[in-house]
């Protein structure tokens, strides 16, 4: 008991001193699960800060489970390539944790990114327990993609709406 204790107290101190975004200089990595239609995968990305709320900073995923898809005239295949299961992007984020002020462990980002599939945006959250860890969500959408027309199923993949969970550290 007396352990769980000290466990419970070291976490809550080592979390007041924690806070989501530093500004200039700032590294944050984040790894975690990636969910979309007919796909779900693995996600990594490194963002660098270069100002008081700005960061930039990259993203790549890796579809693992696709699910079979209809090519287009009906026919359930599992065919995903490797380039349609993979997506790198360069990204941009605004850093308002410091702006809106909720929380020194809060940071929300508003962002844009351009990667080989689309151009789109992404917003995302995390939360810091500590100096080092925490959690984080993203929510990214295709504005444009670089392909016009009709996609097939596995073109779709890492083209259109998904969701990132996973954890964040400060590096």
């Amino acid at each position: 008991m007396k352990g769980f204790v000290l466990i419970f107290i070291m976490l809550f101190v080592s979390g007041l001193h924690a806070q989501a975004f530093h500004g200039k200089g700032d590294v944050k990595f984040q790894v975690g699960a990636n969910l979309q239609q007919d796909g779900t995968g693995i996600m990594a990305s490194l963002d660098y800060g270069l100002g008081e709320n700005i960061s930039v900073g990259v993203a790549s995923v890796y579809l693992l489970g696709v699910e079979k898809v209809r090519n287009l005239q009906g026919e359930e295949i599992v065919v995903a390539e490797f380039g349609d299961r993979f997506d790198v992007q360069a990204r941009f984020n605004a850093n308002l944790g410091s702006v809106i002020n909720v929380d020194d462990h809060l940071d929300v980002y508003p962002g844009l990114h351009l990667g080989i599939k689309n151009f789109g945006g992404h917003l995302g959250a995390r939360y810091f327990f500590s100096t080092g860890f925490g959690l984080f969500s993203e929510i990214n959408i295709p504005f444009a993609s670089y392909k016009t027309g009709v996609l097939t199923p596995s073109e779709e993949l890492n083209n259109q709406l998904s969701v990132n969970v996973g954890a964040t550290f400060n590096l």
